[in-house]
């Protein structure tokens, strides 16, 4: 049995929970797991001086769940797959798919990544569709600019200074290109896998 793990990140609105949700239909043996299941409980996240809520930083995040999940994926990927009501194929690849939006910056998660993505747009597009969305607490008045995009930057500026690899996708880019590109690249690491012996 071999296994690729795949990680899909990216800036928030970007684009990689629905890259990732379209790559798990198109292949076989996969299944997702998504860094926004493991935020804390809103009270238990930190205000910063300008009253805002830290949710845009690793600290805020039970990544040593995300982590024991992950860990029991890759102990037993069949077994995994069987408990959330997915039905293994006879193939000899499983393929994790771990989708987020800081999961290049934990350490122990990127080293197990065999290949990696990351969703940009730009700034004002990026804003247009964080004000559209409804979150739970909701963005206060100017969270965007006060919080969530300077951390982009600063979890970006890390991530590039320490993480190798990354092809960086056009998040404007027509939804059914960007999945086209990454489940030919994905399909070939599969069929690259199953050749070895």
């Amino acid at each position: 049995m071999k296994t690729l793990v795949v990680g899909v990140g990216g800036m928030t609105n970007g684009g990689k929970s629905t890259l990732a949700n379209s790559l798990h239909q198109q292949t076989p043996n996969s299944c997702i797991i998504a860094q926004d299941s493991y935020f804390k409980d809103d009270s238990v996240v930190p205000v910063d001086s300008h009253g805002f809520k830290q949710y845009d930083m690793l600290a805020a995040l039970h990544m040593d769940a995300m982590m024991s999940e992950v860990g029991s994926w890759r102990r037993d990927p069949e077994s995994f797959l069987r408990q959330r009501g997915l039905n293994p194929v006879d193939l000899e690849v499983f393929v994790l798919i771990v989708e987020g939006f800081l999961i290049f910056n934990h350490r122990s998660l990127n080293e197990l990544f065999d290949k990696r993505y990351f969703m940009e747009i730009p700034y004002d597009v990026c804003k247009r569709r964080r004000s559209s969305r409804v979150y739970t607490p909701p963005d206060p008045p100017g969270y965007f600019d006060g919080h969530v995009w300077p951390m982009y930057l600063k979890n970006r500026q890390e991530m590039e200074s320490t993480v190798s690899g990354i092809v960086f996708l056009d998040g404007l880019k027509p939804k059914e290109e960007l999945l086209a590109a990454v489940c030919k690249d994905v399909c070939r690491e599969i069929e690259r896998l199953g050749e070895k012996n």
